[in-house]
């Protein structure tokens, strides 16, 4: 299970409608527990894919190593990464399962028409060839 607290998630819609109409990425942190892993800061980077950016995202090894120090100064750990699929669903897609991995939880958030609609939680398997469903808590 993935719970995110109200003010991360707020981050993250945010960062997704203000994308709009391309995707947006960013870095979720927070703690891993017995029962759920919980997302505590949201942290928006940048999208680096060259050419068009509304169907695809890339996160540059440099921005995953920011999330992970500031996660280190933090005392929290980078739990998932989340983007946004504008004008389609909340789905894991064949290019977000090759470039998955399966030590994170992926949140997909639906923009459509720039404003959000839902989100879902994917878990890769280690081989990267499905993605199951997370339970996905969002605080209100």
């Amino acid at each position: 299970m993935l719970k995110i607290a109200k003010t991360p998630f707020a981050v993250m819609r945010a960062h997704a409608e203000a994308a709009y109409p391309n995707e947006c990425v960013g870095a979720m942190l927070g703690k891993t527990g017995p029962e759920a892993k919980t997302v505590g800061l949201a942290m928006p980077l940048e999208n680096s894919a060259e050419g068009s950016q509304r169907a695809f995202y890339e996160l540059s090894s440099d921005s995953l190593l920011a999330a992970e120090a500031k996660a280190r100064k933090l005392g929290l750990d980078v739990i998932g990464i989340y983007h946004s699929h504008p004008d389609a669903d909340a789905y894991f897609s064949e290019t977000d399962l090759r470039h998955s991995c399966p030590w994170y939880s992926f949140v997909v958030l639906s923009v459509k028409g720039g404003r959000y609609d839902h989100a879902n939680s994917w878990l890769p398997d280690f081989d990267q060839t499905r993605a199951d469903p997370e339970d996905l808590r969002i605080a209100s």
